[in-house]
């Protein structure tokens, strides 16, 4: 009932113009801060996805590592029970250390060489980033290398144009450095055959050749590892495959999710997007105090149909819900109009592109957007709640009026 008289409130002609002026500022304000809450948000999404679907391409769903030291102990009896768990499509064996690449009078900075299996590029999407050359691992009579693009620029090379082969330099395990520099240090030459491009975190630090290689320069057993990472058949029950795994390994090794491997990254990210969100919530709620003034000359124009309804039996909660009702129309035509805004937008920036990117060193050359209606649920809320705190008073002023029909 009192949302029928809010509505018929907002639609009557007012004795000043004024009052109509005030409230479309009001509501048009609410309107720009929803439409920029959802494209803001939109646009964090579609550079998480982004980073996501990039990070993907070289991480795995999961990742088995030692949980203390850098050897992990993987007999070929529990391969076939990690094999045999629930929820694991196929999984890659990984021998990784830093070191050092050199190529004639060039020389890298620390990259990390990654000795993986054949079944490292079917968990992967790796391949669909080479830029140069082929994904071809070698074997350990003849090591291939696939370089990170910052890696092959620092190298002074082009790999599937390379002659030559480059040096690895890793530390050989067991051996201090103090006792006998030169035993400490294990070299081996491999030949560039192709160059990938995924992201910078990746191309200026990896490279990637065949674990026989690196297992025999780190000088591993036949049942050491520094990882294991496996692909899952089902993404949605990826926790419980994850703690299956766990349960099986033991204390030994700790299972990673991919988000557990780039904890720090999604973190920062989702914590930039909320810190905005929440700077945008305090613009919108000094420009939705706007209604404050639009619905205090609301209830002055009111004065006699509040005296009216009052004198009727109307309780002071039944006023209050009315010019609360009033907030909640102003903020909800507001809102409406925003986020139908915003959504156009967005949608005409996926189909055109209409603001690129510049520079033109970025992955794509246009801003991603990527719309999650759980945040504009969040939206419309904080909103709501926001046109609530400033509806209050004046509501509050408004079930306060005295009866008094002789004037």
């Amino acid at each position: 009932m009192y949302l029928l008289f809010s509505w018929r409130y907002f639609k009557a002609k007012k004795s000043t113009n004024a009052i109509n002026v005030i409230a479309w500022i009001g509501t048009l304000a609410i309107a720009v801060g929803a439409a920029a809450l959802v494209l803001i948000l939109s646009v964090f999404n579609g550079f998480e996805h982004l980073v996501k679907t990039l990070y993907s391409s070289f991480y795995t769903d999961l990742r088995i590592v030692p949980t203390s030291g850098k050897v992990l102990i993987l007999t070929p009896e529990m391969l076939a029970r990690i094999r045999g768990t629930s929820g694991i499509r196929d999984f890659s064996c990984v021998a990784e250390e830093k070191g050092i690449l050199q190529n004639a009078d060039y020389q890298s900075t620390q990259v990390f060489l990654k000795g993986v299996d054949q079944e490292f590029a079917g968990i992967t999407g790796i391949k669909d980033h080479l830029i140069r050359g082929r994904f071809d691992l070698g074997n350990a009579d003849t090591p291939h290398l696939i370089l990170g693009s910052g890696v092959e620029a620092a190298l002074g090379l082009l790999s599937d144009r390379s002659v030559y082969a480059v040096t690895a330099y890793l530390p050989r395990r067991g051996v201090a450095p103090e006792a006998d520099p030169l035993e400490a240090i294990s070299q081996g030459n491999i030949t560039p055959v192709g160059t990938f491009a995924i992201q910078q975190d990746f191309d200026d630090k990896y490279a990637i050749t065949n674990i026989a290689t690196v297992k025999k320069l780190l000088g591993l057993g036949p049942d050491e590892y520094s990882a294991l990472e496996a692909s899952v058949t089902q993404p949605d029950a990826l926790i419980a495959t994850q703690q299956r795994l766990q349960s099986l390994l033991g204390k030994a090794a700790t299972v990673q999710t991919r988000y557990e491997q780039n904890q720090s990254l999604y973190h920062v990210m989702s914590l930039e997007k909320w810190i905005i969100f929440a700077i945008l919530i305090l613009i919108l709620s000094i420009a939705a105090f706007n209604m404050v003034g639009a619905l205090t000359m609301l209830v002055l124009e009111k004065q006699k149909d509040i005296q009216v309804l009052k004198a009727m039996g109307a309780r002071d909660s039944f006023i209050q819900r009315i010019f609360l009702g009033e907030g909640m129309v102003l903020a909800g035509i507001g809102t409406l109009l925003g986020v139908s805004c915003a959504l156009v937008i967005c949608w005409a920036q996926v189909r055109y592109k209409l603001i690129p990117l510049e520079g033109g060193s970025f992955v794509i050359d246009y801003y991603p957007v990527h719309v999650l209606f759980s945040d504009i649920a969040v939206v419309v809320g904080s909103i709501f709640v926001v046109a609530s705190l400033a509806s209050w008073y004046p509501a509050r002023r408004a079930a306060a009026q005295r009866v008094d029909l002789r004037s």
